[in-house]
C-alpha cells in the first residue's frame, strides 16, 4: 500500500509555507541573515517540536519565521517545499502564507508574495507542478489589521487566489472577521478559513454562516453535530484535515482515535494534508502511511481521499479531469 501511496499523483490544499521551514535551513538563514534564535543545534530545534497544544507550535512557528528577510529566503523556503511536492508526487499546491508574520517586521509585503510566486513559476517550468497561493490573516490580531492586509494585497492579486484565516483559534471566532471576508469576496476572493481543529462547532458554524467560505480547514470537530455533518455531505463541503497537525498538537490523543476514517464514511468531501510538515513530524505521504498503520484504511479509501484532493482544488474542471485521468491511470497500472 505504501507503493501504491507513493506512485499517485496528489493535490495538497493545506499547507502553510512559513510551517515547511526545516531546522537546517532555519540555521542557514539566521547565520546569514545575522539572526539570533534561541537554538544552538539542528537537534535541538527538533525537540523543541514537542507542542502541548496550537499555542506551544505557534510560539516557536513565528520565532522561526523571523529569519525570513529577504525576496531570496522566501525563494529558498518555497523552493525546498517544491522539492518535497516531487518527492511526494504532489503536482498540484495551494500554498498558504502569512503577509502579517513579515509585515509585522517590517517585511515588505513585495518580498514576501515575490519570492513565493518566482519559486512556483520555476516549479511549474522545471516539474510542471502547479500551484495557487492563498493569503491568510492571523485572527489573534484585529479585523482592522486583516483590513489593511487585504487592501496591501491588491497590487498583487493576480498571483493570490483567495484568503484564509489561520493563527490561535480558541478565542478568535470565525464573526471577528466577518466584515474583512465579505469585502475580500467582492474582491473576488476564493474564501477559506481554518475553523473546528481545536474550537468546537460553532466556530465552523460561523466559518460557514458569516464567512462565506468555500473550504474548511481542519473541520474535524463537525463529528460532533449531526446538524452540520449532513449539511456537509449534502453540500460536498470540502475539509482540509491535517493528520499529523492533529496528532501533535493533541487534538487526538493518538492516531488509532483520529476520526477521519469516521468523517470519510459518513460521505464527506475530505482530503489529507500536511499543514506545517517541518514542525509536525512529515510531508504528505507520511500523513498517509501513518493513517493506514492505524486505521482500517482501505485502497478504495486512498483512492477516495486523492480524488477528493483534485476536486476540492480551485483548479479548472479542465485540469481537474486532467489529474483525476493521472490518477485512474495508477489505479489502472496497480490492478
Amino acid at each position: 500500500m505504501k507503493e501504491f501511496i507513493k506512485q499517485l499523483p496528489k493535490a495538497e490544499l493545506h499547507l502553510h509555507i512559513e510551517g515547511s521551514l526545516e531546522p537546517e535551513l532555519m540555521f542557514k538563514l539566521a547565520k546569514k541573515n545575522s539572526i539570533e534564535i534561541p537554538y544552538k543545534t539542528v537537534e535541538e530545534v527538533k525537540e523543541a517540536y514537542n507542542f502541548t497544544n496550537l499555542q506551544s507550535f505557534l510560539d516557536i512557528y513565528y520565532a522561526g519565521a523571523k529569519v525570513l528577510i529577504t525576496k531570496e529566503d522566501f525563494y529558498a523556503l518555497t523552493w525546498d517545499y517544491i522539492l518535497k511536492c516531487k518527492e511526494n508526487n504532489i503536482i498540484h499546491a495551494e500554498i498558504f502564507f502569512d503577509p502579517q508574520t513579515h509585515t509585522q517586521r517590517g517585511i515588505a509585503f513585495k518580498t514576501v508574495i515575490s519570492g513565493i510566486k518566482e519559486a512556483l513559476v520555476d516549479a511549474k517550468k522545471e516539474f510542471g507542478i502547479s500551484s495557487e497561493i492563498i493569503m491568510c490573516f492571523l485572527r489573534h490580531l484585529s479585523e482592522k489589521e486583516a483590513f489593511e492586509t487585504l487592501e496591501q494585497s491588491l497590487d498583487f492579486k493576480e498571483d493570490i487566489i483567495g484568503v484564509g484565516l489561520d493563527s490561535s483559534e480558541l478565542g478568535n471566532p470565525p464573526k471577528k472577521f466577518e466584515k474583512v471576508f465579505n469585502k475580500a469576496k467582492e474582491y473576488g476572493y476564493k474564501l477559506v478559513a481554518h475553523a473546528g481543529e481545536e474550537a468546537d462547532v460553532s466556530y465552523i458554524n460561523e466559518a460557514l454562516n458569516l464567512l462565506h467560505i468555500e473550504r474548511i480547514d481542519h473541520g474535524v470537530q463537525a463529528i460532533h453535530s449531526e446538524t452540520l455533518m449532513q449539511r456537509l455531505k449534502e453540500k460536498q463541503i470540502p475539509l482540509t484535515v491535517c493528520p499529523n497537525s492533529n496528532i501533535e498538537l493533541k487534538v487526538f490523543d493518538s492516531y488509532k482515535e483520529h476520526n477521519i476514517k469516521k468523517l470519510l464514511d459518513y460521505g464527506l468531501n475530505i482530503t489529507v494534508n500536511s499543514d506545517d510538515p517541518a514542525y509536525f513530524k512529515g510531508y504528505l505521504n507520511q500523513n498517509f502511511f501513518n493513517l493506514i498503520e492505524n486505521l482500517p484504511l482501505e485502497k478504495k479509501d486512498i483512492i477516495t481521499l486523492v480524488k477528493n484532493s483534485f476536486k476540492a482544488s480551485f483548479l479548472s474542471e479542465e485540469l481537474k479531469n486532467e489529474y483525476l485521468k493521472r490518477v485512474d491511470k495508477v489505479v489502472k497500472e496497480y490492478e
